[in-house]
């Protein structure tokens, strides 16, 4: 790897307990392959080394990644430990748990005692000895119940000592509420785009008062989640896009991380061209008006087809 860049990007930060992270990291799904898990075709491997060794030297210093993020040839996990190990002293790789995948790439969901094998799967991959961040990814059918128990085998794995720092995902409030009446939360990471509700935003400005990261995924796919942006956006965010010489994915992940200080992004992609404007989409700042008129539109909004003189990675599944 060569030396790290000093972009506008990688000097913004935040706090995930005593870890200091650049606000604009990287997230790892989409290294195995054009399309997650075992949709799209299977990246090149030393393309994703590359990219990975490249967000390093342009400033990122946090990883989001699982184990359950493979494809019949890739491991996300595995690309990571390849490509970085020995790791810099300031990385911080962030996992996920509860969620599980069986080899041949069928789902399932942890009990709170499999949570260990799960933890342990992630640092075997990883080469660690320690997790830096875990993160409890709340199933879709639990999105109104109690995440009590799981959380709670988490905190005990903490305790023990393989996981230094605790986050939530895709929850709600009260789920966030629940978790912190066991153990410190440093992070919560729910999907978060232009277009979101009320509710999501509620849960955003609840996280900034409590001093909590929140970190934002699907920031540029919004309603497309994991099967990438839509074909066409909304023509407001073209409109903002032309008058600042930028694609489409900058000004959404700008958006976002305008959000406030404790706002967090983690795109993913496995191309490197990419990589260098999602990490410069770290220095654009929209204006007051601007931010409005991006707030106001509706969830899901794609209304428009691609005009001419924006560039086509406005648009891009990576």
């Amino acid at each position: 790897m060569g030396p790290r860049t000093n972009t506008v990007a990688a000097t913004s930060t935040w706090q995930l307990g005593d870890l200091t992270v650049n606000r604009v990291g990287f997230g790892a799904m989409r290294l195995t392959g054009t399309a997650p898990f075992d949709r799209g075709a299977p990246r090149d491997r030393e393309r994703s080394i590359g990219v990975l060794r490249r967000a390093i030297e342009l400033g990122v210093n946090h990883i989001d990644t699982a184990a359950f993020y493979f494809s019949a040839t890739r491991s996300a996990n595995e690309l990571i430990n390849r490509a970085l190990a020995p790791y810099p002293e300031d990385l911080v790789i962030t996992t996920k748990v509860w969620p599980g995948r069986d080899p041949s790439g069928g789902w399932w969901w942890a009990t709170p005692a499999q949570l260990r094998g799960q933890v342990e799967e992630n640092l075997r991959q990883l080469g660690r000895d320690h997790l830096d961040v875990v993160n409890l990814r709340v199933p879709p059918s639990r999105r109104a119940g109690s995440i009590g128990e799981h959380f709670g085998a988490l905190a005990e794995l903490r305790d023990a000592g393989l996981i230094r720092h605790l986050g939530i995902s895709h929850v709600t409030s009260e789920q966030l509420a629940e978790a912190l009446a066991i153990a410190p939360v440093v992070c919560v990471q729910n999907p978060y785009g232009i277009g979101e509700l009320s509710e999501d935003r509620a849960l955003l400005r609840l996280c900034g008062e409590l001093g909590l990261a929140f970190v934002a995924f699907f920031a540029i796919a919004g309603s497309g989640r994991e099967a990438g942006p839509a074909a066409h956006d909304s023509e407001a965010v073209y409109a903002v896009a032309r008058a600042h010489g930028v694609s489409v994915a900058q000004v959404r992940l700008a958006w976002t991380l305008q959000q406030g200080p404790h706002v967090l992004a983690i795109p993913g992609t496995g191309d490197p061209e990419h990589l260098a404007q999602n990490m410069a989409a770290g220095a654009l700042r929209l204006s007051e008006e601007e931010m409005a008129r991006l707030t106001s539109l509706r969830p899901a909004a794609h209304d428009s087809p691609l005009p001419v003189g924006i560039r086509s990675t406005g648009h891009r599944s990576d």
